[in-house]
């Protein structure tokens, strides 16, 4: 069986791509003839019928319908390494007997990254201590005159709406949880179970008029395109704050934009922008009081190495006849 891995180039820190490539080595080490290659390959002439399986494709609309399985008749199983995924002619997947899957690496990763995000927007650390330096070099020692530069924001029984109660959404409300805010969450569908009970599942309506955070954790979608637009902002508390690690096309940008400029939003963290990637400055770049990060929830090294264990288990999975993770 040959198996391409796209891993990727290392987008910085640690760990970089050589020691990842090593340890799809040694993860993969019974499955024969495996090799490394750009992504960017797999949409030359020239792959196809060269391999049996890809890991690391990247998933775009559209892109996965039946003329790319004429063209590559050999291959048979398609895997992501991330979470997310764009539209893919299952029909034509089946006909051509191709499985999917993705791989769910970073629930905790995702959902820790967004706190961050919300706990920026509440205390501005590195500020205060850009601050506190720069006062010591002013006065040659803290006077005390100011100690504070920025608004500091108490979460403390303070709302929080979760729209998408799925895996990254339910560690978030955790993390909310063990701030002593109030849960409430909206779904496409009511979550049963345990581990729900003390999160509160309200209408989307009641998320946008109850919440002061709004953290967004629900799949891009026909149905959540668009989903928090500007009759949703107006339906939010003034002053609210966003808070987006999904897609960035969830959001109507130009509507957020608009209630960030007025107040209607006091902040927003974001680590989507809508029509990633992005390749020229947009409105949004140019809101003070938006902190962007670059769709970079998933980079830890931890869940760096766990997306290799996983992937690779779900192929073994494929290889033994019981596919795991199968998306089509």
């Amino acid at each position: 069986m040959k198996v391409a891995v796209c891993q990727g180039d290392a987008v910085g820190g640690y760990p970089n791509k050589e020691d990842l490539i090593e340890y799809w080595k040694q993860q993969l080490g019974a499955i024969p003839e495996v090799s490394d290659i750009d992504f960017y390959e797999m949409f030359d002439e020239s792959w196809a019928g060269k391999y049996d399986a890809v890991i690391g494709a990247w998933i775009r609309d559209g892109y996965f319908g039946e003329e790319f399985f004429s063209k590559h008749q050999k291959l048979k199983y398609i895997a992501t390494l991330g979470h997310g995924f764009g539209k893919i002619d299952e029909l034509a997947a089946r006909r051509h007997n191709v499985t999917f899957t993705n791989t769910v690496y970073g629930d905790m990763t995702i959902a820790q990254f967004g706190f961050g995000l919300l706990m920026n927007i509440c205390h501005h650390i590195e500020d205060e201590a850009r601050f506190y330096k720069q006062m010591i070099d002013e006065n040659h020692g803290f006077t005390g005159r100011k100690k504070v530069c920025t608004r500091q924001i108490e979460l403390y029984e303070k709302t929080i709406g979760i729209i998408g109660l799925g895996n990254i959404g339910l560690w978030m409300a955790k993390m909310a949880q063990g701030f002593g805010m109030h849960v409430i969450a909206y779904s496409r569908h009511k979550k049963v179970g345990p581990e729900y009970k003390d999160i509160e599942q309200v209408s989307f309506d009641e998320v946008l008029s109850r919440s002061d955070v709004i953290s967004i954790h629900c799949p891009l979608t026909d149905q959540t395109r668009g989903l928090v637009d500007r009759e949703a902002f107006s339906k939010m508390k003034d002053g609210v704050i966003i808070i987006n690690t999904a897609r960035g096309a969830i959001i109507d940008e130009e509507a957020l934009v608009d209630a960030l400029k007025s107040g209607k939003v006091y902040a927003a963290g974001l680590d989507v922008v809508d029509g990633e990637p992005v390749h020229e400055k947009k409105p949004i770049f140019d809101c003070d009081n938006a902190t962007i990060t670059a769709h970079i929830a998933w980079a830890p090294e931890e869940a760096r190495f766990r997306t290799i264990r996983i992937a690779t288990e779900n192929l073994r999975n494929y290889i033994a006849g019981v596919p795991t993770s199968v998306i089509a």
